[in-house]
């Protein structure tokens, strides 16, 4: 009897241990401060080599087209692993199995119609037993039971909330959306939003949420109003007309101090600023609010008067280092621009020198572009920011002649040079730099890991050409100019910074009837443009269908503007990489690495190329990095864990030095940021496997990973 009574104390001391080791994710990017970071440690360096796939989940949804992602960092919260699909249904899986318990969509069966945008996250909020999931899906706010999936009705109107509503101005007919989720703090949620980055763009301000009702509880104006700080640098009427300088990227949370941190991005019209004189705060800043009120605590801006979309791209990491000998709660936010801004958490000063480096004016007329730039001393940029004739590839010479002429005939140098009509090359480019994967930050070692891309963009801006005339054409080509070009290119070819289709010989593939309902509703990252009239897409589409495009010109001609809808006398000409007729970066690799950063000294600890071109690869070149989007989850195991690019692989490094442990491949791109969390003492990692960017094909599976029982 004895025996049996110890026998039993000890089972369920090993289970009582067991069950302390288990962990969940209960925030987007694993904690309230963004951290990435995870405690558990039954996956390590010693054994992580041994991963194998637990489980799997296949929502269905996935686009045949190959035009759709799931960029989703999941919850894990008892058990329960809470995410999204690539047409935005959120679902309940049994984290140990896989096993669906619901579904919600939020389109009921609509996507089609209704459905834009990604999901990036989703928020969480519990009272006693009360449990609520908060994520956005198109232009709306859902408040779902987390143990059924069915909406809690008394929040908002019928348990959504329009986000177009309380921005302070109609906004009805705009492009409001938001992909990443907002944090909770108390009883708020706190959220931002994407908007339009041309004509037409919704103001940025960012808004809590009372999370039983969605009533609006206190809104913080990123585009300043009469009689608040920072309203002398926009212009007076600024308020009223401008949009942007939103926060699409997520925020963090330091609950102690009640105190979000805020990234904002640039305002609207996004490479020309001449009808937006002045810095713009709170455009390209960093935000310390008060969580409880939406008060400006103090701010940091990144980028003075942005005209190269230098949004912050992702939520700042909330980290506390050893500087000048003492422990200091601080900061850290990585750019686009390969720069990492290290401040204090208290007043927003930075703990390394900052330069406000005199940079080139504009030659475009009437714009005024910054005389100055803040550029770190510390830590060193983490990617590339100029090229050199040295620098380009070296393939073979046929890819060196075609980058060396494109080279040669662009404005090029250091960073920030100011939008040009000859093409400037944009390095790190649009995409970074870092981008929304963000970074990883390990409260042990205090290395900061992020991932980023080293591709050059060419940057080039065509005066406004107004067609003359009535006809429908015509109209058509002024509407593209303005609305489509910036995507679909001038020569209608499409893009490959969001996957955007070919339009040349659309009318052969589609019926006109639908390439209208697509311009009116929006599809995927396509935006509806609901502000333009039935005559107006109607022109605009056979424009499309005409299938000619835009003729090139430089000329800086003055031409007078007949378009209502763009003010301003230059268009982009389209979002470009800088890349050769064979497909890859005109620069030498690496063309994406992966970098440890020591936060106390602002030094290096190791970086490495990031991700591989397999067939080049086969012909015997050594890794040459790749793009990569999503970030890093880092464990107090000794690994990093990070999917993200383009070959289709997840890997596992070693955090101390960069060496591959482990990799698999995924049955799609992994372009999302993992989790790890703990079930009955069981460690796992799971990635959404969505694809859909950089030519790779879509995929709508989650694989969960786990060591052999």
């Amino acid at each position: 009897m004895k025996w049996t009574t110890a026998f039993t104390f000890l089972l369920l001391l090993c289970f009582a241990c067991q069950k302390e080791t288990d962990a969940d994710w209960t925030h987007y990017l694993g904690d309230p401060a963004t951290t990435h970071y995870s405690k558990l440690d039954r996956i390590n360096v010693e054994n992580i080599s041994q991963l194998q796939v637990a489980w799997t989940y296949s929502s269905g949804d996935a686009d045949t087209s190959n035009r759709s992602q799931i960029q989703c960092n999941p919850l894990v919260i008892d058990g329960i692993l809470y995410g999204t699909s690539p047409q935005l249904k959120c679902f309940a899986l049994n984290a140990a199995t896989g096993e669906e318990l619901w579904s919600f969509d939020p389109f009921e069966g609509n996507f089609e119609m209704f459905g834009m945008g990604v999901n990036r996250g989703l928020a969480f909020w519990k009272n006693g037993q009360e449990q609520r999931i908060l994520y956005c899906a198109g232009s709306f706010l859902y408040a779902l039971d987390a143990k059924t999936g069915q909406l809690f009705k008394a929040f908002g109107n019928e348990g959504k909330v329009d986000l177009h509503d309380g921005l302070g101005r109609d906004v009805s007919d705009f492009f409001v959306v938001a992909n990443a989720p907002g944090v909770v703090y108390k009883d708020l949620l706190i959220l931002g939003t994407r908007v339009s980055e041309a004509t037409g763009a919704a103001p940025g301000h960012i808004r809590a949420y009372d999370v039983l009702t969605g009533e609006q509880r206190w809104i913080f104006h990123t585009i300043p109003q009469p009689g608040e700080f920072g309203y002398e640098t926009w212009p007076s009427d600024a308020w009223q007309r401008i949009g942007g300088a939103n926060a699409w990227a997520g925020m963090s949370l330091d609950e102690k101090r009640g105190m979000v941190f805020v990234p904002t991005g640039s305002a609207s019209y996004d490479f020309y600023g001449g009808d937006r004189e002045g810095d713009n705060l709170f455009a390209n800043c960093i935000l310390a609010l008060d969580a409880n009120t939406g008060k400006r605590i103090w701010h940091y801006q990144t980028v003075h008067h942005d005209i190269w979309d230098r949004d912050l791209p992702c939520p700042p990491t909330l980290v506390t280092v050893e500087h000048d000998g003492k422990p200091i709660d601080a900061v850290a936010q990585a750019t686009k621009s390969g720069y990492i801004f290290l401040l204090n958490r208290e007043t927003g000063e930075s703990l390394f020198p900052v330069k406000e480096q005199p940079v080139r004016t504009s030659d475009l007329k009437g714009e005024k572009a910054a005389v100055t730039q803040p550029i770190p001393t510390k830590p060193l940029p983490f990617a590339r920011n100029r090229i050199d004739s040295a620098d380009l590839t070296d393939l073979t010479p046929e890819e060196h002649a075609y980058a060396l002429d494109i080279w040669r005939k662009s404005k090029k140098g250091e960073p920030f040079i100011p939008p040009t009509l000859e093409g400037t090359l944009l390095f790190p480019g649009f995409d970074g730099g870092a981008e929304w994967g963000g970074a990883a930050f390990d409260p042990e070692s205090k290395l900061l890991y992020v991932n980023a891309n080293e591709m050059p963009w060419i940057l080039q801006m065509l005066p406004y050409q107004a067609e003359a005339g009535d006809s429908p054409i015509a109209k058509g080509k002024n509407i593209y100019q303005t609305q489509c070009m910036n995507c679909h290119g001038k020569d209608l070819k499409g893009a490959s910074i969001f996957k955007v289709p070919n339009l040349e010989g659309v009318k052969d593939r589609y019926p006109k009837e639908e390439i209208v309902k697509l311009v009116k509703n929006g599809k995927g990252v396509m935006p509806s443009f609901t502000f333009l009239s039935d005559e107006e897409i109607e022109s605009v589409v056979a424009f499309i269908q005409e299938g000619k495009g835009i003729s090139e010109s430089t000329t800086d001609n003055g031409k007078d503007q007949d378009n209502d809808l763009w003010t301003y006398p230059y268009v982009m000409a389209g979002y470009k990489r800088f890349k050769t007729p064979e497909g890859y970066p005109a620069i030498k690799p690496p063309w994406g690495t992966l970098t440890a950063i020591n936060l106390n000294n602002g030094e290096f600890a190791w970086q490495i190329p990031f991700g591989e071109h397999l067939e080049l690869v086969a012909k015997g070149l050594p890794p040459t990095g790749c793009e990569n989007y999503g970030g890093a989850v880092v464990t107090a195991g000794g690994v990093l864990i990070i999917a993200a690019t383009l070959d289709e692989k997840i890997r596992a490094f070693d955090k101390t030095n960069g060496k591959l442990l482990w990799e698999a491949k995924l049955p799609a791109a992994g372009y999302a940021t993992p989790a790890t969390y703990s079930v009955n003492g069981k460690q796992y990692v799971v990635i959404a496997c969505g694809g859909g960017k950089l030519n790779t094909k879509s995929g709508d599976t989650w694989v969960a990973f786990a060591l052999p029982d």
